[in-house]
């Protein structure tokens, strides 16, 4: 919401200064630094004085845009004499209104200020509006706090023009203090620069020799891996599989005195086996050498699977393995395998540490839905505070009376953490001595690649070159809206092109020449808000058409750093194409245009609920504020329909009427009257051109049916498909 925080008149010399310091102060109450205030009051003198000068006289207002930080500061200086002409953005030239002194000082305002934009909708009056936001650490200005600045604004008395030459000698000292200790920073830099240099040359040759040594070594870990493998596992399962026809008699009976001896071999050789698994199973995680295969699973199945595989593992009956039923998990896609891995390892854990009690193994989902928390509990030993970091080390094993009759290899919990994280998920344990543990795998429920990939296949999508549509760019980091998006655009005039963050963003731009933007401010990587601005400065891009759609409410800021347009979400598909149409003033293939409707309404509550009520019927819509700028809007434009209101300030719905009636260029258009007044027959006998009367009080989907069935003007029907999300 638009805040107003001053007003100053600018009609002689000395308004200059009065202007200048009320933007020093203005912006000083506002916490910018002294430099920006410096840049703030500079760039306004520079433009308050070319009012002064060219005889025009003008006004300076002060507000503050933005209900979210970071907030903006708004300053609008414009005319209040007859300009004469109509002013045009960046017109420059002897010719035109602006001369080479005020080109200078608008290209002075715009390399100090975040945003300079020079806009007229009426001959008589120029306006040049000026942007700056504030910085980060200012504190989010709320009514409160901007009356309590606005009390500061009262009590401040002007300087004189003696004063104001001090002020600026102060700040141009100060200005070349920091130039002067910048240079002589930037001289010792040098310095410094070269020696690192010189280092850095050494560096990259000894970097180089070990990279090489690295190399080598990797490659000598991997042919172990390869070997131990297979010379390892060769006799270790030899000698399962010979102890075990000993042990079935297959050769004659043994003593028990035998019998014992071969057991003691077989589970040695079983403990050498799990050892050799989980060292491969480590060493290819850390080698990048493990491949996830997802797939869709339900955790009930999983569950399932694990009873009847552990339960065999249970030595007795003074232990009892629980699985509590899962409610409310969604179909996970994930590697079911190594989630199996993780939780099997957990149970039999859980089951060789608990003398007695039980192991019960539950599944919920997590608060934020995007993740299931696994969690193994147990009624055994537990662990103490201290030692819940080591046994996540490699070939760690605690000291404990039952950890000696239950050797293993040390390597299982690492093992869970390394299959957990490259998952996507964590592991993490809680556990008190002698009252047992509980540990959670937390496991997203969908698998989802890595930042690098992630962005790979956003960036990675291309378009095929026989696709002449003209490219939208579409800045959303979630792939669901912007699988929405290309929904919405399919069998349009616009392709879209895909970018979850700025950095891909900036790089959609360098490669693909689009005609608009769509931008998503709340971004993973940095501020959107910083990033329009910086489209809005540079040449290349600040007459690029940018459409911001976020869930944050917050229009005012976003128009006033130069957004063509804002909407809310959820997007409905009839507002991003009217919109696209708009920016890109195109029109298409006649059978796809939507169909153009002018709302000429002075309230912008009305125009809401209007425009709501069209959003189902597939229209392309237009917003006049008031009867002037609805006929040049009319006469521009053609519109399919004309809705116009009566009650308005300066020229009402009657003249409006009357003027379109008379034009031959706008007399053959349809125009429908909506109003909230009850009219006498003298006024209905004075609508005789408008097609008919609505009340604004009775509206629906029946009665506008109706009134483009009798204007002749075709719709489609939007609103169903429109309200359902993709999956």
């Amino acid at each position: 919401m638009s805040q107003r925080i001053s007003l100053v008149e600018i009609n002689y010399e000395d308004d200059v200064v009065t202007a200048r310091q009320r933007a020093r102060l203005v912006a000083r109450l506002l916490s910018f630094d002294e430099q920006d205030q410096t840049r703030i009051s500079t760039a306004l003198s520079e433009i308050a004085r070319f009012f002064v000068h060219s005889n025009k006289g003008g006004r300076i207002d002060f507000q503050l845009e933005g209900a979210t930080a970071p907030q903006v500061l708004l300053i609008t200086i414009s005319s209040t004499r007859g300009a004469g002409a109509k002013v045009r953005a960046g017109a420059g030239g002897n010719g035109g209104p602006f001369g080479p002194e005020w080109e200078s000082a608008l290209i002075a305002a715009r390399r100090l200020m975040d945003q300079c934009e020079v806009r007229s909708d009426v001959p008589e009056e120029r306006v040049i509006r000026l942007a700056k936001i504030l910085p980060s650490r200012a504190p989010l200005v709320t009514g409160k706090t901007l009356e309590k600045v606005i009390k500061q604004l009262g009590k401040h008395e002007p300087q004189n023009p003696i004063e104001e030459i001090r002020q600026q000698n102060l700040e141009l000292l100060r200005a070349l203090g920091e130039l002067h200790e910048r240079q002589q920073e930037l001289i010792r830099l040098n310095g410094e620069l070269e020696d690192t240099n010189r280092g850095v040359v050494a560096l990259y040759a000894e970097l180089d020799e070990k990279a090489g040594h690295l190399r080598r070594a990797d490659e000598m870990k991997s042919r172990f891996l390869s070997n131990m493998s297979h010379e390892f596992r060769t006799p270790v399962n030899a000698i399962l599989a010979l102890s075990h026809l000993l042990l079935e008699h297959t050769d004659g009976e043994l003593n028990s005195e035998q019998t014992k001896q071969v057991t003691y071999i077989r589970k040695s050789g079983e403990d050498l086996l799990e050892l050799v698994n989980d060292l491969l199973d480590l060493a290819k995680i850390e080698a990048g050498k493990v491949t996830v295969k997802a797939s869709e699973f339900e955790v009930v199945n999983l569950f399932s699977a694990l009873r009847g595989m552990l339960r065999p593992l249970l030595a007795s009956n003074v232990v009892n393995l629980v699985f509590d039923e899962p409610v409310g998990i969604p179909l996970m896609r994930t590697d079911e395998g190594k989630v199996s891995q993780v939780l099997r390892n957990f149970i039999s854990n859980a089951i060789k540490f608990t003398e007695r009690g039980e192991v019960r193994v539950a599944a919920t989902l997590t608060a934020d839905g995007r993740s299931v928390a696994f969690s193994v509990a147990d009624t055994g030993i537990g662990i103490a505070q201290e030692d819940q970091g080591r046994i996540f080390e490699e070939f760690s094993q605690l000291d404990h009376p039952i950890q000696q009759q239950v050797k293993g290899t040390g390597l299982g919990l690492p093992l869970c953490r390394k299959l957990a994280q490259l998952l996507g998920g964590s592991v993490e344990v809680s556990s008190r001595p002698g009252e047992g543990s509980t540990f959670i795998a937390t496991i997203p429920v969908k698998y989802a690649v890595n930042d690098i990939e992630r962005a790979e296949s956003v960036e990675s999508v291309q378009v095929s070159e026989e696709d002449k549509r003209l490219p939208v760019l579409i800045v959303e980091d979630e792939a669901e809206t912007r699988l929405l998006y290309e929904k919405y655009l399919r069998d349009t005039p616009f392709r879209p092109i895909p970018a979850g963050s700025i950095r891909q963003a900036r790089e959609q731009l360098r490669q693909h020449p689009v005609v608009a933007v769509v931008l998503d401010v709340l971004l993973p990587d940095e501020p959107a808000w910083q990033w329009l601005v910086e489209l809005k400065r540079e040449p290349a891009t600040s007459k690029l058409p940018i459409l911001v759609v976020s869930s944050v409410e917050d229009p005012r800021k976003a128009l006033a750093l130069g957004a063509d347009d804002y909407c809310l979400k959820p997007l409905r598909r009839t507002w991003l194409l009217e919109r696209l149409q708009r920016v890109t003033k195109i029109a298409g293939d006649s059978s796809k245009d939507l169909p153009l409707v002018l709302i000429i309404d002075d309230q912008e509550t009305d125009r809401y609920i209007i425009r709501h009520h069209l959003d189902g019927f597939g229209c392309s819509i237009v917003e006049a504020i008031g009867g002037e700028h609805g006929l040049q809007l009319a006469r521009q434009l053609r519109p399919a329909l004309i809705l116009l209101d009566l009650n308005m300030p300066g020229m009402d719905g009657f003249e409006v009427l009357a003027q379109l009636a008379e034009d031959p260029a706008t007399s053959p258009l349809p125009v429908m009257i909506i109003t909230s007044q009850i009219l006498a027959p003298e006024q209905y006998r004075a609508l005789t051109h408008a097609r008919g009367v609505l009340l604004k009080h009775d509206l629906s989907p029946a009665v506008w049916q109706r009134v483009f069935h009798e204007a002749g003007v075709r719709y489609l029907e939007l609103a169903a498909p429109e309200t359902t999300k993709p999956a």
